[in-house]
């Protein structure tokens, strides 16, 4: 019986290793069936004392994900804002808190969430053709599921405000180069890569790795915490803007968007 309640979340558990798939083609979008199923899957892999290590990569070969389905965001609704926002950040902060080692194989493009979801695992492969970008300024929206704080404190402010503020999308040397990603391979090879570091965890204690990852991330999660609730409330007061609902729409209508700044 499948751990996972969507078929957009696969899940296969080989020895100590979790291999989650996202699968909602065709980019390998999130939405409201897809991020509370990763939560939950995450809350079961918790639950499971023999799995060590989770890796995450997306289906196909194009793309790891490209983030949120912007039809979610089409109407301009605060509620369906803040209700979507909420929900990814429960689904990638229970993925940050997940007792294990989380390795991201970043198989394609990783815009967005996409690339949201990969900064909450503890290491990222990505390959070498991956492109990243956080680009939701483009739509009038912001990356509201850990991007501005976590993105940050990788690649420091600079960096960040490139990426975020510019729409500045970089390859994958380049954000090994930047430290966002560990290590890059060739294309079709980041899940057996994740997988074979994945294995490297059997190695250790379960109970050392556990407390030194609470360890490592004490310092980071008491200043990320206030940024990451203000993060979602920017996202929903977006809402209330004639530019939020002008630039999802232009994206969805494939056209360019004529801003107002209001």
């Amino acid at each position: 019986m499948s751990i996972s309640p969507s078929e957009k979340i696969k899940v296969s558990i080989d020895g100590n290793i979790a291999t989650v798939v996202i699968d909602n083609p065709a980019a390998n979008t999130w939405d409201r069936e897809s991020l509370p199923a990763l939560k939950q899957v995450i809350g079961a892999l918790n639950a499971d004392l023999s799995v060590y290590a989770l890796v995450l990569t997306g289906a196909g070969e194009k793309f790891f994900s490209a983030g949120a389905d912007l039809n979610q965001f089409a109407s301009g609704d605060g509620d369906v804002a803040r209700a979507v926002g909420e929900a990814f950040g429960e689904a990638f902060e229970a993925l940050a808190d997940f007792r294990g080692v989380s390795i991201a194989a970043i198989n394609g493009f990783a815009m967005g969430g996409g690339l949201e979801v990969a900064l909450a695992c503890d290491i990222r492969i990505a390959e070498e053709q991956a492109a990243l970008a956080l680009p939701e300024a483009r739509v009038g929206l912001l990356p509201c599921a850990g991007g501005t704080q976590r993105l940050t404190q990788l690649v420091g402010e600079g960096w960040a405000k490139r990426m975020i503020l510019c729409g500045e999308r970089i390859g994958a040397q380049q954000a090994a180069t930047l430290g966002l990603v560990e290590e890059v391979v060739p294309a079709g090879e980041s899940l057996a890569a994740a997988t074979a570091l994945a294995a490297k965890v059997g190695n250790q204690s379960p109970s050392s790795v556990a407390a030194c990852k609470r360890l490592i991330h004490s310092a980071r999660n008491i200043a990320i915490a206030d940024g990451l609730i203000a993060e979602r409330d920017e996202f929903v007061a977006l809402f209330s803007t004639e530019d939020q609902q002008e630039g999802t729409n232009a994206f969805l209508e494939k056209r360019e968007p004529a801003w107002k700044n209001r």
